[in-house]
């Protein structure tokens, strides 16, 4: 069985982030840059499939050259090839979604896992849109994920619970936090992953459907008020979150 993981090179989410000065576009000159958390669990998951299973591993990432760091770091963990969906453009989800699909049918993978979204744009719908591209199953928000053959049964995080979700291969699995625990690289497999191959592959969609015109930062938190320090001040209070606030 061919398996499919797809990571995203994000920033740091310690990284603060800044506009460039018209405000049209996110400047990341000097921004530290790592695994998209999400997809960690993507990748452990996916290589707990293929100690199961046997198979390839591949790992697939669009992006410029420093993507690569990302795809070496999952072939440190386990995976077998990299894939690079080489592109400097500013894609939507939908060009992403569709780039990532012709190439995980192209290397013919019946089980694919990413991370629920990408913590850099948080659209999380790039998982749905692969689905549809390939006509897979998808499952998003996974929690808990079994494979019995091409018997799929996973469990998909709802608002407040979860669902149940029996399906079968060719499936997509959107991993979410509590999946399961990632595994660190040994140096072993960081010594083999410099060996393993990241193929360079060209971008087959590069239009872009959704443009945005301008970016710009949350408001400054307001200075907090102290309106008193014993019980006199309760019904100030609850004035205020009543009339200015508008919390109650």
């Amino acid at each position: 069985m061919n398996i499919a993981v797809c990571v995203n090179h994000v920033p740091d989410t310690a990284t603060k982030i800044k506009l460039t000065p018209d405000g049209t576009a996110v400047d990341l000159s000097g921004a530290s840059f790592i695994v998209n958390p999400y997809d960690e669990f993507a990748i452990e998951e996916a290589l707990k499939a293929k100690d199961k299973t046997g198979g390839t591993l591949y790992v697939i990432s669009l992006g410029p050259d420093t993507n690569n760091e990302t795809i070496r770091k999952a072939l440190a963990m386990g995976a077998d090839e990299g894939v690079l969906i080489k592109s400097t453009a500013s894609l939507d989800s939908m060009a992403v979604a569709e780039n990532l699909a012709h190439y995980i049918k192209e290397l013919q993978c019946d089980l694919v896992f990413s991370g629920k979204q990408s913590v850099d744009y948080d659209n999380g719908v790039v998982p749905q849109l692969i689905a549809e591209y390939c006509d897979y199953n998808c499952i998003p928000v996974c929690v808990s994920f079994e494979l019995n053959g091409s018997a799929v049964k996973a469990e998909s995080e709802i608002e407040g619970g979860r669902e149940v979700i029996e399906t079968s291969l060719p499936v997509i699995i959107a991993a979410q936090k509590g999946l399961n625990e990632p595994r660190y690289a040994s140096l072993k497999g960081i010594m083999a992953a410099k060996k393993k191959v990241i193929r360079e592959v060209p971008t087959i969609n590069t239009s872009v459907t959704i443009n945005c015109s301008q970016y710009s930062l949350p408001a400054p938190k307001a200075a907090g008020r102290i309106i008193g320090n014993d019980a006199s001040a309760v019904r100030e209070l609850v004035k205020l979150l009543h009339e200015e606030a508008k919390v109650i």
